[in-house]
């Protein structure tokens, strides 16, 4: 039940290319955090696509967007949600569902940064009530996670 804010150079993908994305992020976040196949679960699973004018994005300083297609992801998660295999795996998911995307002609090199910012339990605020690692577990059904609903 992630929120992703993903950052791309203005039209470096195209209208179906960016909803192809958007597919391809909610699975790995559903595979990634166990959210079964509910579309009221997966409601949770925000994402915003923000495009960065040409020429503003740099790297080293240098405007390198004739070559290369930097890619960002920031995706932040209640912390507990994952262990070390499925981060990894998560990692992989996202710059596989950037690199599937792309336009098949794309000559450019794909480069992204993903990180993903695990919430300290008590830190997240939802419709103005904090959450805890448990609500979340309620409202997204995070299926490893489900013992924890009875410890309640």
């Amino acid at each position: 039940m992630p929120n992703m804010l993903i950052k791309l150079p203005h039209n470096a993908f195209s209208n179906d290319a960016k909803a192809k994305l958007v597919k391809s992020l909610n699975a790995a976040a559903a595979n990634a955090e166990q959210i079964p196949d509910d579309q009221r679960k997966r409601f949770l699973c925000w994402i915003t696509i923000d495009e960065v004018a040409t020429g503003s994005w740099t790297c080293g300083g240098i405007d390198l967007s004739a070559q290369l297609i930097p890619c960002i992801a920031m995706i932040f998660l209640p912390a507990g949600v994952l262990d070390g295999a499925t981060r990894a795996s998560y990692i992989a998911d996202i710059h596989k569902a950037f690199i599937n995307a792309l336009a098949p002609e794309e000559q450019r090199q794909l480069a992204t940064s993903i990180v993903l910012h695990e919430v300290t339990d008590g830190s997240w605020g939802a419709n103005g009530n904090v959450w805890r690692l448990p609500d979340f577990a309620r409202a997204a059904g995070f299926s490893h996670l489900q013992t924890l609903l009875k410890n309640e």
